[in-house]
């Protein structure tokens, strides 16, 4: 799978109209290596369907990847099928800690009346689920803050983090961020040169991510990025927040969002 996406990001030219080298195409040891090298103390190893009867088979990786690696976090995916519900269920039993879902990718909206039983589920036993909703770098047919909202209005404790601050809808989905109490923002790719060549942030916007200090976690895309790891963070960093900022969106408030020790 992970060769299938590797591809796919070769052939970016033709998808985004520019090249995504990726910068870290090593195997998995060699991987795990490197982020344990740049101090990572918990690794999440996030996974997401493109097609029905496709998560559990990865949700089944994901399971026994955590289990042979202690430092990397139980993760888990869902997609809107028959049965979902179940599946979600039982990794939450299992222990799963962190979920991902791609509305441009699966094509599909979180708002599907069939992915209400996971919601539930994930709503009661609060566990976070990483969720890629925002239009950038490519817009899908459910992409964008309206069908977020519309499932938070039906489960407004849920533990949703929006991957890349939500880019470019930002200012939008810093609202929901704001209004329900869960939920969180990551930074995957935000403020680096490479992103900001087609989805900047605007001044107004940089400024009020200050006050979202608490609702901020760090996000990168590792390994698909196509920069060095560093580069996320300084471009955090030149957005200029300060020390405190700094380590409440790299550590703190993700250590509290998964209950690891701070």
């Amino acid at each position: 799978m992970q060769t299938k996406v590797w591809a796919y990001f070769d052939r970016a030219q033709d998808h985004y109209g520019r090249p995504w080298p990726i910068h870290y195409r090593f195997d998995q040891a060699k991987r795990l290596e490197i982020l344990r090298e740049f101090g990572l103390r918990a690794i999440p190893a996030l996974s997401y369907p493109h097609k029905p009867e496709m998560a559990q088979w990865l949700n089944g990786w994901s399971r026994d990847l955590a289990r042979s690696e202690p430092d990397v976090l139980h993760c888990a995916t869902l997609y809107p099928e028959e049965g979902v519900g179940d599946y979600v269920a039982a990794e939450i039993s299992a222990g799963a800690q962190l979920f991902k879902m791609h509305v441009q990718v699966g094509v599909f909206t979180p708002a599907d009346p069939l992915l209400d039983p996971a919601w539930a589920a994930l709503q009661e036993a609060g566990v976070p689920v990483v969720i890629h909703a925002g239009s950038a770098p490519i817009a899908g047919e459910f992409t964008g803050p309206s069908d977020v909202r519309a499932v938070l209005l039906r489960y407004p404790l849920l533990s949703l983090v929006i991957a890349h601050l939500g880019m470019n809808e930002y200012d939008a989905f810093a609202d929901i961020a704001e209004e329900f109490v869960n939920v969180h923002l990551d930074t995957t790719m935000i403020g680096t040169d490479f992103t900001n060549e087609f989805a900047p942030l605007s001044e107004s916007y940089i400024a009020r991510l200050a006050g979202l200090k608490d609702k901020i976690i760090l996000g990168t895309d590792f390994p698909q990025i196509p920069y060095p790891y560093a580069h996320q963070i300084e471009a955090l960093h030149r957005l200029g927040h300060g020390d405190d900022w700094m380590s409440s969106v790299l550590w703190r408030n993700g250590a509290r969002l998964l209950s690891l020790e701070i």
